[in-house]
Parts: structure tokens; sequence; C-alpha cells
């Protein structure tokens, strides 16, 4: 299931003109407050879109435009309140429904979304690429983040263990046999 979409703009296909039609669009105060918590954002202000629908052969339609916005962040390293711009451009192919599409030209190409119900909702198209511009990692303008330096306790060092065996550990005895080597258990032959 998907969460509802506050920001709504249906535009009828049979209603768009052979020539194009060009909306603006802007979010009033209580849709950017849901778009706000939609997004996990402190704040969402100022959204707004221009929007091209250009009609095509086979009854697809070309949508393009650009979204922006000024959101309300956290920065991530100063846990301070920070704001940033969301400037984001589109162009997405609608196709209508059932008909037959092409496999994408290139692996990083998207493919053609399908037009639900005779329409398209250039308000949730807005609302995707504005969600695409927004920075998942603010940072305040200066704020660098510098990992803190955790020395281990003494205690947890590897090696601690150990060093706690060896103190336990009794003295060894010497080699039973006299003269060996210690740790050998032979006695020393010419040339060693």
């Amino acid at each position: 299931m998907t969460a509802p979409r506050p920001w709504r703009v249906p535009v009828a296909v049979a209603q768009i003109p052979e020539q194009g039609l060009r909306l603006e669009i802007a979010a009033d105060a209580a849709t950017s407050a849901q778009l706000a918590a939609l997004g996990g954002l402190r704040t969402l202000a100022d959204a707004t879109a221009t929007v091209t629908l250009t009609p095509l052969s086979g009854g697809k339609v070309q949508v393009s435009g650009r979204v922006r916005a000024r959101v309300g962040q956290i920065c991530v390293v100063t846990l301070e309140p920070v704001e940033n711009g969301v400037d984001e451009v589109f162009s997405v192919l609608f196709v209508p429904e059932g008909a037959t599409v092409p496999a994408p030209a290139a692996e990083d190409d998207d493919p053609p979304e399908t037009i639900v119900g005779g329409s398209i909702d250039v308000g949730s198209l807005a609302t995707d690429f504005l969600f695409l511009g927004i920075d998942p990692y603010p940072r305040k303008p200066g704020a660098t983040f510098a990992p803190v330096e955790a020395r281990p306790a003494p205690e947890d060092h590897p090696f601690a263990a150990l060093k706690t065996l060896k103190q336990q550990a009794p003295p060894t005895a010497p080699d039973a046999a006299e003269g060996a080597e210690p740790g050998r258990g032979r006695p020393p032959r010419k040339g060693d």
C-alpha cells in the first residue's frame, strides 16, 4: 500500500490541447505541512512546479518540468536546524494503460509511467521529484564530521588474556637433559 499523496493535481489526458499544456502549480500551507510530514522534514515551504504536458502519437504524453522548494532539516553533524533548496528538473513519458512498452534504450533509462484512469497527476509527479532532490545527509555550512578516536581499554586488548595467563602460570622447570638447549630437549651438537 502506498502512502497517500497530499499534493494532487490530476490532468485529464483528453483535455490536453494538441500544442500541449503548461501549468504552474504551488502547494498551499496545509499541503506543504503534509508533504513535510511525509518526507520526514522539519519544514517545507515554497513548493512550486512548472509542468508541460505534450501529447504524442499513440496516446502517449511527455511530461517535463521543474520542481522547487525550501526544506528544513536537521544537520547530520551538529544536529542543528538547516535549510536547503531543492531544484529538480524532470521528464517522464506516460503511456496509455495496456500499451506495449518497448524496453529502455539504455540500462539507466526509466521505463514509461502508465496513464491511470485517463489522467496524469502532475502534483504527485512533482512530489516524487521533490523528494528525490532532498539531500539525505544535510549539513550546516562549515560543519565537518570528525570521527571520535576511542582507544580500547587495556583490559579489552586482544592480548590482555595472554598477559593474565603468563602472570598466573608457574615458572617452567629447567630441561631434564644437562646442557640441553632450553625448549629443544636435546643436547647441543658440534657445529650448533
